[in-house]
């Protein structure tokens, strides 16, 4: 309790009618006030409702939306074809490669001539040609020899053959150093068999066997 004595101050009434007055007051002030900005929210609700399902179907569209989907596709075309590095292998020009430099070209075939001269170079006819006759024809190997001697080859030995008798006729030559100069006599007489034997002390030895023409 406190030690002052009541005054006119301390008489309130309990049923006063200004109780609670500025309670409703706010109140009132509140509702004022809230009307407008439901009122603006709704509106704002219903535009963009509006905006979202109606204009899509109409073929309208934002700037913003346009310049996005535009900003899109210009990005994923810029992905699909990347810009070339300068580690990228540069393939060379296909007329370039295809054409023929004038070094590739191959040289001509030789003639047969040149051939034939180095053949013929190696063909000493100098070394002498034994004949021998190994048929029943009588100067047979007087015949062959007078031919090989016209062609300018050296005739040694002209008689008949008292050897094994020959099935064919053949030419004897002796090592390699004298195969060449037998291939030429067997061209000249038309004899193909020629044959390397040390059994002759002789580098050419002509056999004819019977029936050489």
């Amino acid at each position: 309790m406190t030690k002052y004595a009541r005054d006119e101050f301390d008489r309130v009434p309990e049923t006063s009618t200004r109780q609670g007055v500025h309670r409703a007051v706010a109140e009132s002030r509140r509702r004022r006030h809230l009307g407008p900005i439901l009122a603006v929210g709704a509106a704002s609700l219903a535009v963009g409702l509006v905006a979202f399902l109606i204009l899509p179907n109409l073929g309208l569209s934002s700037p913003g939306t346009t310049l996005a989907v535009t900003a899109g596709q210009g990005g994923s075309s810029a992905a699909a074809s990347p810009a070339p590095t300068a580690s990228s292998p540069v393939s060379a020009s296909p007329a370039a490669s295809a054409t023929p430099s004038a070094t590739a070209t191959p040289s001509a075939t030789p003639s047969a001539a040149p051939a034939a001269a180095a053949a013929a170079a190696t063909v000493d006819k100098s070394q002498p040609v034994a004949v021998y006759n190994a048929t029943t024809t009588a100067g047979l190997a007087n015949r062959v020899g007078g031919t090989i001697t016209t062609a300018g080859w050296t005739v040694g030995t002209l008689g008949n053959w008292g050897g094994v008798p020959q099935q064919r006729s053949v030419i004897f030559y002796s090592g390699a150093t004298q195969k060449s100069n037998a291939e030429a006599l067997g061209k000249l007489l038309g004899i193909p068999a020629a044959v390397d034997s040390a059994e002759f002390q002789l580098p050419l030895v002509v056999v004819l066997a019977p029936g050489f023409r």
